[in-house]
């Protein structure tokens, strides 16, 4: 299992035309631990993980993981370092099985070409064996075990979001994104999806970054929470400094605390 690695964002900057998406962010995100990622709709939290994770080149700023310039990097090659993500809407193969979407995040570990699969190399033989290994793993570990054989077309929301998990999980990540994990899901679900993610820092070693809208959830999970706001970082602390401050209060929790 690869260490867990630190991430560090310098005035980090993502723009669309005159539209500032991401506008000057510091963010450290500590080796081990998890962070939060929170704010209205629209304040850049979704276009800050395609920066990080190389799917958008960003218009200013620096991405470093472990101290290392990632900034350049396109969205495999960041993989292969140890980012992985996960998106507001899983996305998987509704028609092939849940143990053949997960074997797909091994893909980064594997060398067999395609000579090797026409052929049925040993090599192939010997890394297809090793992928369903490691894929099958992941689902235990996620809870999913038993959907191995399912089609991912029958199977509920709350179990897409577990395989999306041990697919990220299956390409061996030392950060792991996790975009709107909760999202379309109820209470009770959202609970054991609370359960699994603490697990996957506490357990597995993964350094845990989640963008979020369920508050309950940030508070309970996150050892550090950011607040973005119109793409700027207005915030950041611990859950209970967040959860006093006066800027966030008015910005994004100021509904929830009427409430």
């Amino acid at each position: 299992m690869s260490a867990a690695a630190s991430l560090r964002v310098e005035k980090l900057g993502m723009s669309f035309g005159g539209l500032k998406a991401v506008d000057q962010v510091d963010l450290d995100v500590e080796a081990g631990k998890i962070t939060a990622i929170i704010g209205p709709n629209g304040a850049g939290k979704t276009t800050f993980f395609n920066v990080v994770a190389g799917f958008y080149q960003p218009t200013g700023g620096r991405v470093f993981l472990d101290g290392h310039d990632v900034t350049a990097l396109r969205p495999h090659k960041v993989a292969r370092l140890g980012v992985a993500r996960t998106f507001q809407t899983t996305r998987l193969f509704p028609e092939a099985t849940v143990l053949d979407n997960v074997v797909v995040g091994r893909r980064l570990h594997t060398k067999s070409n395609v000579f090797d699969a026409v052929l049925r190399s040993p090599r192939h033989r010997r890394e297809e064996e090793e992928s369903r290994e490691k894929a099958l793993e992941a689902l235990t570990f996620a809870g999913a075990a038993g959907l191995a054989e399912t089609l991912v077309a029958n199977i509920s929301q709350e179990a897409r979001k577990r395989v999306a998990i041990a697919l990220a999980l299956a390409t061996e990540p030392r950060v792991l994104l996790l975009d709107e994990p909760a999202a379309g899901i109820n209470p009770h679900e959202t609970e054991g999806l609370t359960a699994l993610i603490r697990a996957v820092a506490t357990e597995r070693g993964v350094t845990v970054c989640l963008v979020e809208h369920k508050m309950r959830m940030v508070m309970d999970l996150s050892d550090h929470v950011a607040v973005l706001n119109y793409g700027k970082k207005i915030a950041e602390g611990t859950p209970e400094q967040i959860r006093r401050d006066p800027k966030v209060i008015d910005a994004y929790l100021g509904a929830e605390h009427d409430a």
